[in-house]
């Protein structure tokens, strides 16, 4: 699943906090005004939107790709100028696993008027075609009418429009809705809304991880079996403090940029939680070394070790460890100031991520029953602290004179916008809700309005022009969304905040990865464009697989995922060879060529990915194998891999076919080489593309070289990063294809302007 947010700043993104894994959508938090939150409206409504202001009147994009299901396009503003009625809605399907398929809607509202593009320096190039013309002709000031989707579909990132104002406030009214059949489909069988949630047995895991830990746990200075230098097994363990948790505990584990970040709450009696961590707790290189820590601490089976240091539990199948093999020693902040370290693979210690939405981090499913609004619609406010459990230090005293509705609201209204920690709360909040564009709920929504106190007290005549002007800009009837219903709403950053976590790629985002077209060089300052055109069957064929050893290995940043594909799309002929050809005469490293999604070729190479699996290799064969290959490369023929070929059993033979002929295989190879490569350090660098033009036949093709890309295409193609990219095989087809990979997963692309030849 890729997704965006709906603005695409390009300040503010580089930071030297790596503990902030995503500056994006940390700088998008910060468009969110304090008018118009979610899901409360100032008159104790339901708001199931967000308002966001950019500090630009810039574009405004769509957050994945969609059919569109209806629009406005207006040609000026209503109200004298004051307010705009445009918008976009849009339909989502993607996947965050295998069987995973996601449904959502997307609402962009209050976007621009044709008529004022040119007063923000604004032409309207770039939008889609249908975007450009108004739907309808109505007088000066009257709402266009809004019509259906026509069968268009857009591409993240596209523009949609661009920002707009309604009541004479700037923003972007912006929703994010389910139905209730695709919510059931997605959530049913999660526990999302499970007070005491337990460890999933399902392969859904994505994202942070975390740990519940039990009150009075034991914590120890050192891990059991550590040595007086503070190693066990070669791996240093920094010395805590012996001692127990006297509350429950919440642990959230993640990585960026190498490093392992913890944060820790203790759980207080009324399921609040209290920051014990006052910053993430940083391990730097932790996750660097991972290959490493894993091989040295879990040695019958790294692989399986490589997966508890990550997830806290084991995923794939076979499982190889079992009982005190699996210990996993965590450190942990147990009380303030104070940490020790915990074996987490304990079955009293819960595990999950953020696949699980968990609601000790917040989520909280709202609808009739949570009391939370009543029949009238009106938001409670004592319900509503009972929720997000944040005290109201400070609560106001009101004129005696205001009418006790007029009161509530108010009371609420200060709770909500005076304290920052109630709206990041109800961030959390996914709510069974009717549609405010939906006009069947006009009159249960509204008719509050005629009570003594309220707006139209004594006006019906103002009151039913008031919902005939609310009618007009309501547009739920040609959306063939069902009428008088609930839907599912979430707050918007919130969700992509949270699924840009999930990293899975469908078949469609893994395809359009793929460059349209790759160079080859042909001789000196000779090059040859060949077409790129994947098979969709290959793609659905492996993906799956691709996507679980991406996971399992950490790749699943746009950077990673980018540099993972440049490569493996290279090396497979775009997928289309799992296997290299030997050719005549067969390669010195015969018949150990390249396999796989990286082209695992020389029996050390095989043979560490095997040990990583806890496949027995004999010592012996081993080093008769590592001895013939270096005969091999210095002879620059394979007689000597030939000769020991005789002593190697059947089933390494099997092993070695599989590579090629199995995907899971083939990705968790390209995996395992990547993890021990150290390849991630280089991906993780800010990339800068820098255009060069290649000729051929006469033709200029685009080309871009990356510098941090280059050292991640030497690791893999030769060992080790390198200064001369010459060296490194396919190399141009490489940058291109992470051009296009990065292109497609990536929010922005920063290209130099220093054209290098």
């Amino acid at each position: 699943m890729i997704i965006s947010p709906p603005f695409l700043p390009k300040s503010g993104l580089t930071s030297t906090d790596h503990s902030k894994p995503d500056l994006m959508m940390d700088i998008v938090d910060e468009f969110e005004l304090a008018h118009g939150i979610y899901p409360i409206a100032f008159d104790r409504r339901w708001h199931c939107g967000a308002h966001l202001a950019p500090d630009e009147h810039g574009p405004v994009h769509a957050i994945a790709d969609g059919e569109v299901i209806a629009y406005r396009v207006c040609q000026h503003a209503m109200d004298s100028g004051r307010g705009n009625a445009g918008f976009v809605l849009l339909r989502h399907s993607t996947e965050t696993g295998e069987g995973r398929r996601l449904t959502f809607y997307s609402l962009y509202m209050h976007l621009l008027p044709l008529a004022e593009y040119g007063s923000f320096g604004r032409d309207g190039r770039g939008l889609p075609e249908f975007l450009c013309m108004p739907t309808g002709r109505v007088n000066r000031g009257a709402v266009e009418p809004a019509v259906g989707g026509g069968g268009h579909k857009v591409r993240r990132k596209d523009v949609l429009g661009f920002i707009g104002r309604y009541q004479d406030v700037t923003h972007l009214h912006f929703e994010i809705f389910m139905t209730p059949g695709d919510f059931d489909a997605y959530f049913s069988h999660m526990q999302l809304g499970n007070a005491n949630p337990d460890t999933p047995t399902g392969p859904d895991c994505w994202g942070h991880t975390y740990y519940l830990i039990p009150a009075e746990q034991t914590f120890v200075a050192l891990p059991r079996g550590t040595g007086p230098d503070h190693k066990l097994h070669g791996i240093e363990f920094p010395p805590g403090e012996h001692g127990s948790n006297i509350k429950p505990l919440v642990v959230e584990t993640y990585f960026s940029h190498g490093a392992k970040y913890t944060n820790v709450w203790s759980v207080e009696p009324d399921g609040s939680r209290t920051l014990l961590t006052d910053q993430p707790v940083a391990e730097v290189d932790y996750e660097y070394d991972l290959y490493h820590r894993a091989t040295a601490l879990y040695g019958p089976c790294p692989g399986d070790g490589y997966e508890l240091l990550r997830f806290g539990r084991i995923l794939s199948k076979p499982v190889t460890l079992t009982g005190a093999a699996c210990a996993t020693w965590v450190k942990v902040t147990y009380a303030p100031g104070k940490h020790g370290y915990i074996d987490i693979s304990a079955p009293a210690i819960r595990k999950m991520s953020d696949a699980d939405f968990p609601s000790f981090m917040g989520w909280h499913k709202i609808s009739e029953g949570n009391a939370l609004f009543g029949d009238d619609g009106m938001c409670d406010i004592d319900a509503l602290k009972a929720i997000v459990k944040v005290a109201d230090d400070h609560p106001p005293q009101w004129v005696a004179v205001e009418t006790a509705e007029v009161q509530k609201a108010r009371e609420l209204s200060y709770y909500v916008r005076g304290d920052r920690r109630v709206r990041e709360a109800l961030r959390g909040l996914i709510c069974h809700a009717p549609s405010e564009w939906d006009s069947t709920h006009n009159e249960t929504r509204y008719v509050r309005l005629l009570d003594e106190g309220g707006f139209y007290h004594g006006n019906e005549a103002g009151y039913r022009k008031f919902l005939d002007y609310l009618k007009a800009i309501q547009f739920w009837d040609v959306t063939g969304l069902p009428a008088g219903q609930k839907f599912w709403f979430f707050h918007p950053l919130a969700f992509i905040r949270h699924f840009r976590k999930c990293g899975w790629l469908s078949a469609d985002e893994l395809e359009r990865a793929f460059p349209p077209a790759a160079l080859r060089s042909v001789g000196l300052h000779q090059w040859v464009s060949e077409k790129v055109s994947p098979s969709r069957d290959d793609i659905d064929g492996c993906g799956p697989e691709l996507n679980r050893a991406m996971h399992r290995f950490g790749i699943t940043t746009p950077l990673r995922q980018a540099a993972f594909l440049g490569n493996a799309m290279q090396e497979t002929q775009w997928f289309s060879l799992l296997a290299e050809s030997e050719g005549k005469p067969p390669a010195r490293y015969a018949p150990w060529t390249g396999r796989g999604f990286l082209q695992l070729s020389w029996p050390d190479n095989y043979i560490r990915y095997w040990r990583f699996r806890g496949r027995k290799v004999d010592p012996a064969l081993a080093d008769r194998l590592n001895k013939a290959a270096k005969t091999s490369d210095n002879t620059r023929n394979n007689s000597a891999l030939m000769a020991v070929e005789k002593a190697i059993p059947a089933e390494m033979r099997e092993w070695r076919r599989s590579v090629a002929s199995s995907y899971s295989e083939a990705a968790n190879s390209a995996g395992a080489y990547w993890a021990w490569s150290g390849a991630a350090r280089y991906a993780d660098e800010k990339p800068v593309l820098r255009p060069e033009a290649k000729l051929s036949g006469g033709k200029s093709y685009a080309y871009y070289r990356c510098e941090s890309f280059g050292k991640v295409a030497a690791t893999v193609n030769v060992g080790h990063p390198s200064a001369s990219f010459s060296s490194i095989y396919g190399v141009q087809a490489r940058f291109q294809a992470y051009t296009s990979a990065l292109r497609a997963l990536s929010d922005r692309l920063e290209v130099s302007t220093d054209r290098r030849t």
